[in-house]
């Protein structure tokens, strides 16, 4: 008789510290997974307590909970299919990331992780002890599972160790975050244990935003010689029923479902979308208010906010001084209505008088300049923080990456709010999201079709409109310019020699250099906003305060 082997994978959307929420989504997966005759129902990395938690996993009684919880997930799911889940486990004082599988109401496999990531977002060697490499468990029908978990597959050791130890199917629990290309990488590492290890593969990644990162999905199962049998889709929960035959040469999958995956510009949109509707869902907030100032940064926000929560989630808030032009004021109202959001308007002008004349007396003599144009900005914050706290809608700031890189952004000003959905997208391609927008509509948006961010909005040249006919150019290098300085200096860890030699003023440089700096303070006040790139600020790239250091290459 042939024998087969039924894997259910359940990509799904874990919280963190919502320990006994993640366990009711273990079961009914698992129930899924019993009801379609499956032999094993896998879940992802850490999926039991979410992921990331960085410090909370050190603390005693969060390990405690989870524990008392996997063992209550094992007696309820005794009678059926093995359940494989992520989740801490300690052992003689040591705290490991572990991946357990329950069959018959006992824990009868616990993997290890071997492998502890320490760059970019990870610090887990802080957190973990590294552990010897797992060998394989054997299921009823006698298919023999490998468990490396996420790192673990990202180098030779571990597979190769587990196949030679008898491992057949390498299943592979991950909580791998977004970021842009990285699928691509992903395969190609994921390949190469195929070929290496001549075992099928099934690559098993969580869905869902935690604080900055975005965990995007699209779990595959590969064949011997690295050929894709199924993939699941992009930033979408997903349970699929996967058929592994044993042949003369070994386990073969079925094919079955074979996802598409978006562009990249498609995928930062959506990353940015999800990530905020999680962000809202999972801290507990339904509404959001933002200041809607005719610019292509606060309409990008509008809409990216109207997609997750839907226009009567969204309230846009024009405040304007006597420096805003009605151009701006026709274009935000123009912004508002096309997403069908509320639209209110409070004017600055009194406040700022009497913040003006309290300072009088003080600033007597004094030129006017930057002080006064921050000001407008800081009286902005302190009105939409008061409307966030009275109605209880959280904030959203609008800074893109390349205003968050140079300081051009008020702190406590247009910099105060809750959370920050374009942190991490260079202003070139803030104007290359918008133009997509505009052209293209998708069944998980919740915002209307057609063109939601007006095009003279987009065309005009941006300004912060905190003095006359004041231009972003004014201050700034051309956008074109500073991106491309801030992706060599910020994403690429260039030095300014890099940047001249790639064709770059040295004088243009070193003042965009000169501004990255000093603006870090900045950066670490800053609200959390979705990762994009693999040097988003924050966890990506960790730089001090204070740094006298200058590069004089």
């Amino acid at each position: 008789m042939t024998k087969t082997f039924r894997l259910t994978m359940a990509q799904l959307n874990p919280t963190v510290g919502d320990i006994a929420g993640n366990a009711n989504q273990a079961r009914e997966a698992w129930a899924e997974g019993k009801a379609n005759g499956a032999d094993l129902v896998a879940l992802p990395e850490m999926f039991l307590v979410g992921y990331q938690t960085q410090d909370l996993i050190a603390k005693p009684a969060f390990v405690a909970d989870a524990l008392e919880h996997l063992h209550a997930l094992a007696r309820d799911c005794a009678d059926g299919p093995a359940l494989s889940i992520g989740g801490p486990f300690v052992e003689d004082e040591r705290l490991y990331n572990a991946y357990f599988t329950l069959r018959g109401g006992e824990i009868v496999a616990c993997a290890r992780k071997h492998f502890l990531p320490n760059f970019n977002v990870f610090d887990e060697v802080r957190l973990f002890k590294s552990a010897d490499i797992a060998g394989p468990y054997a299921l009823n029908n006698g298919a023999r599972i490998g468990n490396p978990i996420c790192e673990d597959a990202w180098y030779p050791d571990v597979c190769e160790a587990m196949v030679e130890s008898g491992t057949e199917i390498l299943v592979i629990p991950n909580g791998s975050p977004y970021f842009r290309d990285k699928f691509p990488i992903r395969m190609n590492n994921m390949v190469s244990r195929v070929i290496e290890n001549d075992v099928p593969l099934v690559y098993l990644n969580m869905v869902g935003g935690q604080d900055d990162q975005m965990f995007d999905g699209g779990s595959f199962v590969l064949n011997r010689g690295g050929k894709l049998a199924v993939q699941l889709p992009f930033l979408e929960s997903s349970v699929v029923h996967v058929d592994f035959t044993l042949t003369d040469a070994g386990w073969h999958a079925a094919d079955g479902e074979k996802a598409i995956f978006p562009d990249s510009i498609e995928q930062d949109y959506r990353v940015m979308v999800e990530a905020l509707r999680d962000y809202m869902r999972k801290t507990g907030f339904a509404k959001v208010l933002l200041g809607l100032s005719g610019g292509i940064d606060s309409a990008i926000v509008a809409a990216i906010a109207t997609d997750a929560l839907g226009a009567q989630n969204v309230r846009c808030v024009m405040l304007p001084s006597e420096y805003t032009s009605q151009g701006s004021l026709d274009d935000a109202a123009a912004a508002a209505q096309a997403l069908g959001c509320k639209y209110d308007t409070v004017s600055i002008a009194g406040p700022r008088a009497a913040v003006t004349e309290a300072l009088a007396p003080l600033f007597a003599g004094l030129d006017e300049g930057l002080t006064e144009e921050n000001i407008q900005s800081r009286i902005r914050g302190l009105l939409l923080m008061a409307q966030s706290n009275k109605f209880g809608e959280m904030l959203l700031t609008t800074g893109n990456k390349s205003e968050v890189a140079v300081g051009y952004a008020t702190i406590y000003g247009d910099m105060a709010g809750g959370y920050n959905p374009i942190k991490d997208m260079y202003k070139t391609r803030v104007f290359e999201a918008c133009r997509w927008r505009n052209a293209n509509h998708r069944a998980w948006m919740q915002g209307p079709a057609g063109e939601v961010i007006p095009v003279a909005i987009i065309d005009k040249p941006p300004s912060a409109e905190l003095r006359p006919d004041q231009k972003d150019e004014d201050s700034l290098p051309p956008y074109d310019i500073l991106d491309g300085i801030l992706m060599m200096l910020v994403d690429q860890d260039a030095s300014v020699a890099d940047c001249v030699a790639a064709g770059y003023d040295r004088a243009t440089v070193k003042r965009v250099e000169h501004l990255l700096y000093i603006s870090e303070y900045k950066r670490f006040q800053s609200a959390p906003g979705p990762r994009l790139s693999s040097r988003a600020f924050w966890l990506d790239r960790r730089y001090p305060i204070v740094n006298q250091w200058r590069d004089n290459s």
